[in-house]
């Protein structure tokens, strides 16, 4: 534990630390600023300070789900860029030991994770091309995907990171007009929605 002698004073950095993250997920949850400050015994402007200097983004809540991806830690790099909140990703190695997992554990985690990616606004899929439906269906958010390829896929496959970098460049930033980002986000959405009709057309045919 790290400790500092300001005058005659010891200050504990791990004290710090622990009120700070106390004080953030009280406010995740849901408390007030003033809860929060009035919990941990301090001003409401602290804790306001805190949000001010730890703010990163606003606007949008964006989870990216993919699988099986081959640079898991180059497309996890984008995402913690643009301060993604949710960020799952497989390579084909993890993904079959998930589905070798018991039946019951494998249930689990597929409604936790459905469960959380219910909260976000838009969901950036990094799938095959047949798992679009089944996630617009189940989530009911703004899925936007990108194809790793025809199902069945059962090998790893590179995510173009410098599209996925554009994409939630335009979807967290869209005061940026005409950019790279806006661009791309155009482009999936035109994408996403003539997949669509393609569908309806098939199954009225």
């Amino acid at each position: 534990m790290r400790f500092y002698r300001i005058g005659d004073k010891v200050v504990s950095r791990q004290k710090v630390f622990d009120l700070v993250a106390e004080v953030l997920e009280e406010r995740e949850a849901g408390a007030t600023q003033e809860e929060a400050a009035r919990a941990h015994g301090v001003q409401r402007t602290f804790v306001s300070f805190l949000e001010t200097v730890g703010e990163v983004r606003r606007g949008k809540r964006v989870a990216v789900i993919g699988f099986p991806v081959a640079n898991c830690d180059e497309v996890r790099a984008v995402a913690d860029k643009h301060a993604v909140e949710f960020c799952l990703l497989l390579s084909q190695r993890e993904r079959e030991g998930l589905e070798a997992e018991p039946a019951d554990r494998m249930f689990n985690l597929v409604l936790e994770t459905l469960a959380k990616l219910r909260d976000f606004d838009v969901v950036i899929l990094l799938a095959s091309d047949r798992r679009v439906p089944a996630a617009e269906r189940i989530l009911g958010n703004e899925i936007i995907p990108i194809s790793l390829g025809p199902s069945p896929l059962r090998h790893d496959v590179d995510v173009d990171v410098a599209e996925l970098d554009a994409l939630l460049a335009g979807i967290l930033q869209p005061d940026r007009r005409g950019g790279r980002g806006e661009r791309m986000l155009e482009k999936a959405v035109e994408g996403a929605a003539k997949w669509q009709r393609s569908r309806k057309s098939s199954a009225s045919a």
